[in-house]
């Protein structure tokens, strides 16, 4: 039998079959209990359904050139009557929902860093494969029974980058398989690391052992280790921090802002945070070391001078173009602050704002003048009020004479792991 049940393209999730109803002959049989697979090439192709009876009858496996129709709630198969398919999946084949569903995804170097939630199916040429597996926090919450609040959070946008592994990034699983309770082990995972938002990576190595987190953290680039470790919780912080060598912490603190930094040494004993401030440039190791041993000081402190400022006369088609570079250099990068030329605050433009502008604006055209700023002599008390007020992610410091003086980010007063000034 040859049938094409399913049209060419046709995507399914795994958790979606699972439990379908299954019949022949337009009787209901049994439920799918899973789909069973062999790695013939390096995508696997579906060979089997495992049907379930009710009790006291056997599994079927039914081959897959006998369905005939396959949709989320209903399989249909073609097949006389059900004693000649009888059984339970040789070995070496793979059952997806029994052997992938719910394992660890590992990295070449047995890391953990995410867990498989569903198994994408694609159909082609009248045959049905494995082609990805999902980590994805919407296949998470398919996974613990809120489909709707999945698929609303994959409907908002589908220009989000995906969090499915193509299966070619998967091992092949071992020929005996049996009851195989180990995990899905990744060639190449290390290499999606850096695609990781520091949020998200906080999460997955919160979730690990100390020797298997030590271990995927020792391979992100100083940056993206940086932003990680600001967003893990103290516990965590402090574990980490105690593993790595003073040399690469220094490199990490480097890269923070005065007041992440000071926040992240605050739970280190003081000889660590000596060594530590030892290795940095004395100007930024001595404005880390006041804000470690005062808390309830003047903002100035806390203040970071790398923000991206243009003139008022500046083209948003300029400002467009360099951008990208200035960012680089800034620890606030979702305003721009328009400066005159003795370095006045004249306004601020949000980075959504100059990207609906017109190129040939200026942006004395489209900034804010009305501006919410903070003085030099303000406290860190009064930075909070204002964040909680306005819900600005950024407020920029000024003097008597409005000189800019820098800008403070919210999270160096609101998302502190040892808040200060409350």
């Amino acid at each position: 039998m040859s049938a094409k049940p399913i049209d060419d393209g046709a995507v399914f999730l795994l958790t979606d079959l699972i439990g379908a109803r299954v019949r022949a002959n337009g009787r209901s049989i049994g439920r799918l209990g899973d789909l069973v697979a062999v790695e013939s090439t390096r995508i696997p192709e579906i060979t089997h359904l495992l049907v379930r009876r009710r009790f006291g009858h056997r599994p079927l496996l039914v081959p897959w050139a006998n369905v005939t129709a396959l949709e989320a709630r209903e399989v249909a198969i073609a097949i006389e009557a059900p004693e000649p398919f009888e059984g339970e999946p040789a070995e070496g084949q793979i059952c997806l929902a029994d052997h992938v569903l719910d394992k660890k995804v590992l990295d070449c170097d047995d890391d953990e860093v995410e867990v498989v939630y569903d198994v994408k199916l694609t159909a082609r040429n009248g045959l049905l494969y494995a082609t990805d597996v999902d980590c994805s926090r919407a296949g998470f919450l398919r996974r613990i029974g809120l489909k709707r609040v999945s698929n609303f959070i994959r409907g908002l946008a589908d220009s989000i980058s995906s969090d499915t592994i193509p299966w070619t990034y998967v091992q092949r699983l071992p020929p005996t398989i049996g009851s195989f309770k180990g995990n899905v082990k990744l060639n190449v995972l290390k290499a999606k690391l850096p695609e990781i938002h520091p949020v998200d990576l906080a999460d997955i190595l919160e979730e690990l052992d100390h020797e298997q987190r030590l271990a995927i953290f020792s391979a992100l680039e100083t940056e993206q280790a940086s932003d990680t470790l600001e967003e893990i919780e103290p516990r965590v912080q402090r574990q980490l921090v105690s593993s790595l060598s003073i040399d690469r912490t220094a490199e990490l603190v480097e890269a923070m802002t005065p007041a992440q930094a000071a926040d992240l040494l605050a739970a280190l004993p003081a000889p660590d945070i000596d060594l530590i401030l030892e290795r940095i440039a004395a100007p930024e190791a001595e404005r880390i070391r006041f804000l470690v041993e005062h808390h309830e000081e003047q903002i100035s402190a806390y203040t970071t001078p790398r923000t991206i400022a243009y003139r008022p006369d500046a083209m948003v088609r300029e400002v467009v173009r360099t951008y990208r570079h200035q960012a680089r250099k800034a620890d606030v990068v979702m305003y721009v602050y328009v400066i005159d030329a003795d370095g006045n605050l004249q306004g601020v433009v949000d980075i959504r704002e100059l990207l609906q502008a017109e190129l040939t604006d200026r942006l004395s055209d489209i900034m804010t003048r009305n501006i919410v700023v903070l003085q030099e002599t303000d406290s860190v008390a009064d930075a909070r009020k204002l964040f909680a007020r306005y819900g600005f992610r950024a407020i920029p410091v000024v003097d008597e004479g409005n000189l800019l003086k820098g800008v403070i980010p919210y999270r160096d007063v609101m998302q502190l792991s040892h808040p200060i000034g409350s």
